[in-house]
C-alpha cells in the first residue's frame, strides 16, 4: 500500500514540477519571489495533482503539499540557477513525500531489524566501495600514472572544464555494471563509440591519440577489473 502510494505522489510530483510548469512560471518565480503569482498557482496544481492522484483520500497530502512545496520553491527562488540548488531542490520535495508517507501509514514504518538488516549487507557494502572507488579514487590513480605522457602533449584549447574527467568517471561506472550484468558486448560498443568519437578530435595530433587511448585503456581495464572482484564477491 505504501509503495504504491509513493509511485502515485511521485508521479504526481514529476508531471506538476516539469510536464506542467511552464518557463514562464519558473522566471516569474524567480523575478518576483514571494510575489509572484506562478508560485503560488503552481503549488496549489501540485498539491491538487497529488491529492487526486491518491485518490482523495487523506487530507494531510493537500495540505503538507501545498505549504512545503511553496516554501521550498520560494527559498529556490532566491538561489542562483545552478544545478546544486536543483539538486537540493528536489531532495528536499522527496524528503517530504516520504515523511508524509511515514506518516500517513505508520503502520508500514520498516522495522529497526530491517534498516540494520540492510547496513549490515555484505553486497550492498562492496557495490558501493566499489562504486566510490571508480569515482574518485581510481580516476587519481589513472591520473597519476598517465602524468609523464601528458606533460609531453600541448594542452587543448577549448576543452570543457573538467570534461575528461566526467567521461572517465561515467565511463568506468557503465562498465562497472555491464561487467556485473555480463554484458560484455555493450562494452565493446561502447569502446568503439568513445574511440571514435575522441580519435576523431586528436587525429592530426599523434601523441594526443596515444596518450588518449593509453587514458582509455586503462580506465576500462580498472572497471572490468573492479566488476570481476565484485562479481565474486557476491558469489
Amino acid at each position: 500500500m505504501l509503495f504504491l502510494w509513493y509511485i502515485k505522489m511521485f508521479c504526481a510530483h514529476l508531471l506538476t514540477d516539469f510536464v506542467l510548469q511552464p518557463n514562464s512560471w519558473v522566471k516569474g518565480r524567480m523575478e518576483r519571489h514571494w510575489q509572484s503569482w506562478h508560485l503560488y498557482l503552481h503549488s496549489a496544481l501540485t498539491a491538487f495533482v497529488a491529492w487526486l492522484f491518491t485518490g482523495f483520500e487523506h487530507w494531510q497530502v493537500l495540505v503538507f503539499i501545498l505549504v512545503s512545496h511553496c516554501l521550498i520553491d520560494l527559498w529556490k527562488s532566491y538561489r542562483p540557477a545552478k544545478l546544486v540548488y536543483f539538486f537540493a531542490d528536489q531532495f528536499l520535495h522527496t524528503a517530504v513525500i516520504l515523511l508524509l508517507g511515514l506518516m500517513i501509514f505508520p503502520e508500514q514504518m520498516p522495522e529497526p531489524a530491517f534498516v540494520i538488516s540492510l547496513l549490515n549487507n555484505k553486497n550492498a557494502w562492496v557495490c558501493a566501495i566499489a562504486i566510490i572507488f571508480l569515482s574518485y579514487p581510481s580516476g587519481i590513480i589513472i591520473g597519476m600514472l598517465t602524468t609523464r605522457w601528458r606533460e609531453q602533449i600541448q594542452p587543448q584549447e577549448n576543452s570543457l572544464a573538467n570534461a575528461g574527467k566526467w567521461i572517465g568517471i561515467l565511463e568506468r561506472l557503465i562498465i562497472f555494471v555491464l561487467v556485473v550484468f555480463d554484458q560484455y558486448a555493450a562494452i565493446g560498443l561502447l569502446t568503439a563509440a568513445k574511440s571514435i568519437l575522441r580519435f576523431s578530435d586528436t587525429k592530426d595530433a599523434p601523441q594526443r591519440t596515444e596518450y588518449v587511448l593509453i587514458g582509455t585503456l586503462i580506465s576500462i581495464s580498472t572497471a572490468i577489473v573492479t566488476g570481476l572482484l565484485v562479481k565474486t564477491a557476491l558469489n
